[in-house]
């Protein structure tokens, strides 16, 4: 038979412990080129479903990218990475998080990482068209990631 002790300590460590067990690190490379049906200038991934303590880190894969939020949930941090760096975010709130990168914004370079429930969707839905009239190249692009949205 377990001791209290034991199960007092057992359930404390779970407690302290199991947020971060469950964690899950996504990578996120930042493209020149993808697949023949992707095209140039793409986030592969370009749409994640996460959830929150997630941690998304965007990898330079080629150079002159870097990331920068255009719409985070309510509670989150607008948040930019430095061009040619490796960069990660923790994901603390649920809903969406709308992303692109600034010197390939025109040929349709863009993101999102839905973080639970799509609880900003209307905002996303609201300010998308705004940054999808910048893109000159593949603005369907756009279209696509707001239909993945669950």
């Amino acid at each position: 038979m377990l001791s209290k002790r034991y199960i007092m300590i057992m359930a404390l460590s779970c407690v302290i412990f199991g947020a971060n067990t469950y964690a899950k690190e996504w990578h996120v490379q930042m493209l020149n080129y993808g697949s023949a049906e992707q095209g140039g200038m793409i986030f592969e991934p370009a749409f994640i479903h996460a959830q929150v303590g997630d941690t998304v880190t965007f990898l330079p894969s080629h150079s002159g990218h870097n990331a920068q939020s255009y719409v985070v949930p309510e509670g989150s941090k607008q948040w930019k990475s430095s061009l040619d760096k490796e960069y990660s975010i923790t994901l603390d709130a649920e809903g969406i998080h709308l992303y692109y990168c600034p010197p390939h914004l025109m040929m349709g370079m863009v993101g999102m990482i839905q973080v639970g429930s799509a609880k900003n969707q209307a905002i996303i839905e609201k300010k998308a068209p705004r940054l999808r009239s910048k893109m000159a190249l593949k603005p369907e692009r756009m279209d696509a990631l707001l239909l993945k949205i669950r």
